[in-house]
């Protein structure tokens, strides 16, 4: 089963999901509710990340983390296994409690937190549980409204985004939050580039950029073809002719010579074209010789520098995200 990427890196944001196997029950009374947060807390101090949201459902959970250690595996590892751990001995089970691995979604804080934060929020009022969000009681919305602190939510950053003065960002956040309901409010998370980086163009490029090479021609990451950027195989030729100066005929014709195996690894890089439609692309070259050309050029750039110069000039010159 293809896997999701995983991203870490210091300050990352991050929307973590978890369901219930089976989508059963996670929590069971007030006291396993209760004994999450604690296990939360535990998280917090070890591994100094943030919490700035959460929901506890009955057989799911929202959170919205800050790692400022780029740690969020360790931190979930630690969540998840010590709560099943838990739950396994106090009600005589065995096994798996969750449903798969957790789902986690890196997110442009500057962009989204404040809609992601209102749709998690607002989880147990459209699942019917509640008519308002500050009657459900396993969430940290009612933090941020009364200002009656929690030990494992932090609200200074969405509250910063509103007012200086703690009780005017109150009230507007609770006002932003109350004008969702009842409304058909679309789920920011549907917006995520590859299925798991939410935000603009810009903060999708820069994290793009922090793939290592060739991870996303393993075959057990999922979403690899968005991954590997929307760009078209035109496109890339263009930008390899503008560097050189050379036509586009020079490029896919050229037997032998740096120029046509740098625009083919570009495009095995770059875009999600199979080793077939980039042969054909080069006049019938076969599937094997795209890959042994691939396969060379990153051997090369371990060690030369000017080939290297001269890929990242022509990278920069092009965008890595279409807008």
């Amino acid at each position: 089963m293809a896997r999701p990427m995983r991203f870490e890196y210091k300050g990352a944001l991050y929307h973590v999901h978890a369901r219930g196997n089976e989508r059963r029950k996670i929590f069971f009374t007030d006291t396993d509710y209760k004994k999450f947060k604690d296990y939360i807390a535990g998280a917090i101090e070890k591994y100094h990340c943030l919490v700035h949201c959460y929901v506890l459902m009955d057989n799911h959970y929202h959170l919205i983390i800050e790692t400022p250690e780029a740690n969020i595996s360790k931190v979930m590892h630690c969540l998840n296994g010590s709560y099943t751990t838990y739950i396994n001995i106090k009600r005589g089970r065995s096994g798996h409690l969750f449903q798969g691995r957790y789902k986690s979604i890196l997110v442009d804080k500057d962009s989204y937190l404040m809609e992601l934060s209102r749709y998690i929020h607002l989880n147990p009022v459209r699942a019917k549980l509640v008519d308002k969000p500050e009657e459900y009681q396993y969430s940290s919305y009612s933090s941020y409204i009364t200002g009656k602190p929690e030990k494992i939510v932090t609200t200074d950053l969405i509250m910063g985004m509103l007012s200086r003065q703690r009780k005017e960002a109150q009230n507007e956040y609770r006002h932003y939050v109350e004008n969702g309901i009842g409304e058909d409010l679309k789920n920011p998370l549907d917006s995520a580039y590859g299925g798991i980086i939410l935000g603009g163009d810009r903060f999708i490029k820069g994290v793009l950029r922090t793939i290592k090479e060739g991870y996303t021609e393993r075959a057990e990451v999922s979403h690899r073809k968005a991954l590997r950027n929307e760009m078209g195989m035109e496109e890339i030729i263009e930008g390899v002719c503008h560097y050189f100066k050379v036509t586009r005929q020079a490029v896919v014709k050229r037997q032998r010579g740096d120029i046509k195996n740098i625009a083919i690894y570009l495009i095995k890089r770059r875009t999600g074209a199979t080793n077939k439609e980039i042969g054909a692309l080069f006049g019938g070259v076969s599937y094997s010789a795209v890959s042994k050309t691939y396969q060379r050029m990153l051997e090369r750039l371990q060690t030369d520098l000017k080939l290297r110069k001269k890929i990242e000039a022509i990278d920069a010159s092009m965008s890595n995200v279409k807008g």
